[in-house]
């Protein structure tokens, strides 16, 4: 059996109309064409559905059992074309820690406001992560901290981020002048390889310092905070990850004016990945 949408549109149509030749008009169709489609459906029902009283045709039991399930059937055709036309598809996006938690919070409430029924999806993880998920089309977008090398994916520069590297009020370092070779007989309390800030840092920050004490990894810059906090050692991470706790005093920023920790921050997403309106609109928020 072979029935197809316009076939119940059309029957549909000559139900309500009670004639081929007004159905014909609605439907900019020939009389022949809406004739020969109802005929070609009843066919294959093997039923008729409307009994043929002179010109006219009245839908008999056959066709009033067919008609809620058509109209069903065509008004979730159109909820399908609607939902399309309007891109209300689920936008999947992956961001690694500082990102995800600490910048796209607001930029995602703004488009949020003025596109209130798009789903969106938000998973965060580190860099590595997340260019494995973009590779592997799990999502659509991908904003990650470090650099990307991957020959399948387009890389694109977003936005500046500046690293400042930080340590706990009563540290002897807050209250006094210090120098590089001060920075490193201090514990390191880094993020975990394969992040993006762990990556920028062995690049702008420990490429200068030829030794350094890693005291401990973690794996989300909120640990690293807390542990900071409580004396166990001095940090870098974004400003933005930081700016209240430099606020309250219960951070203090560790400045050394020739260090120049400045990073960009990248949209990523797949070469052959299909550039929807909605995904187009979301990056409009995100500039």
């Amino acid at each position: 059996m072979r029935i197809t949408l316009r076939q119940l549109e059309i029957f549909a149509e000559v139900l309500k109309s009670g004639s081929t030749t007004q159905a014909s008009q609605h439907l900019a169709l020939s009389q022949s064409a809406v004739s020969a489609s109802l005929t070609d459906l009843e066919g294959q029902l093997g039923v008729q559905l409307f009994d043929r009283v002179g010109k006219r045709l009245v839908t008999n039991e056959h066709g009033r059992l067919l008609y809620p399930k058509a109209l069903a059937l065509l008004e979730q055709v159109g909820e399908v074309e609607q939902l399309f036309k309007l891109e209300l598809g689920a936008l999947r996006l992956a961001a690694s820690s500082t990102i995800g938690n600490y910048m796209l919070p607001e930029m995602l409430s703004n488009y949020r406001q003025d596109y209130p029924d798009t789903p969106l999806e938000l998973n965060i993880s580190n860099t590595e992560d997340v260019i494995k998920a973009v590779v592997e089309f799990r999502v659509d977008l991908g904003l990650i901290e470090g650099l990307c090398h991957n020959p399948e994916l387009i890389t694109q520069p977003w936005m500046e981020d500046e690293l400042i590297i930080f340590c706990s009020p009563k540290n002897s370092l807050s209250q006094r002048d210090f120098t590089v070779e001060d920075l490193i007989k201090e514990p390191w309390i880094l993020r975990e390889k394969g992040s993006g800030t762990r990556e920028v840092l062995d690049h702008l920050l420990f490429s200068k310092m030829p030794r350094f004490n890693i005291a401990m990894e973690l794996g989300n810059s909120e640990a690293i905070k807390h542990a900071v906090q409580y004396g166990m050692g001095i940090s870098c991470l974004s400003r933005r990850v930081i700016q209240e706790q430099l606020k309250n005093g219960t951070l203090v920023e560790l400045v050394i004016p020739e260090l120049n920790l400045y990073r960009t921050l990248y949209l990523i997403y797949h070469r052959q990945k299909h550039m929807s309106n909605a995904l187009q609109k979301l990056l409009s928020y995100c500039k």
